[in-house]
């Protein structure tokens, strides 16, 4: 015989009864169907806890900025100057390490390409040949010379400009250059 649970719940199924009408009420005939119910009593009290009413019983109210009109902003001076903070200061050729190689068959280019950048304002640490295989001239920058790289690259005309992978230098910007160059 399955076991019977008493549910005063309107979502249980209604049986007949020879019960007198005070013994009268819901019956369960399973577990989950108490489960079942159970779920539901708990998910009103849950939308009844959760509802946006303030703490001393009164509704929410939403309340709505009035439209923004064509007055002139005035600025704080101290959000003036985080502003100034947030944009990267400007590059100073002069506090940025170059190193230049020559990836090509053309003698001399790295030498002659080195002259031109420190006269430019850049600190020149040397000029050698790279081995390796580039496919077109390229400088290279770690990732907090960004900017410096996009300088140089204006300077010399040099469009590829690519992060720094090993072997490369970390501390300052490396130019690769190849025979598109000379």
């Amino acid at each position: 015989m399955p076991l019977r649970h008493r549910v005063s719940v309107a979502v249980a199924e209604r049986r007949p009864s020879r019960r007198s009408g005070a013994d009268e009420g819901f019956v369960m005939s399973s577990p989950l169907a108490l489960m079942s119910a159970a779920a539901v009593l708990m998910a009103g009290v849950a939308f009844f806890v959760t509802d946006p009413a303030t703490p001393d019983g009164d509704q929410a109210v939403l309340v709505t900025a009035p439209a923004p009109t064509e007055a002139p902003v005035v600025l704080d001076p101290t959000t003036v100057e985080k502003e100034k903070k947030k944009t990267p200061p400007p590059v100073q050729r002069g506090e940025v390490y170059v190193s230049v190689y020559n990836n090509s068959n053309i003698t001399g280019l790295a030498g002659t390409t080195a002259s031109r950048i420190g006269g430019a304002g850049w600190q020149v640490t040397g000029s050698d040949n790279w081995y390796g295989t580039i496919p077109a001239t390229t400088i290279y920058f770690p990732p907090r010379f960004q900017d410096a790289a996009e300088l140089l690259s204006k300077d010399l005309g040099i469009t590829r400009v690519l992060p720094a992978v090993d072997p490369m230098s970390m501390d300052r910007l490396t130019v690769i250059l190849t025979s598109d160059f000379a």
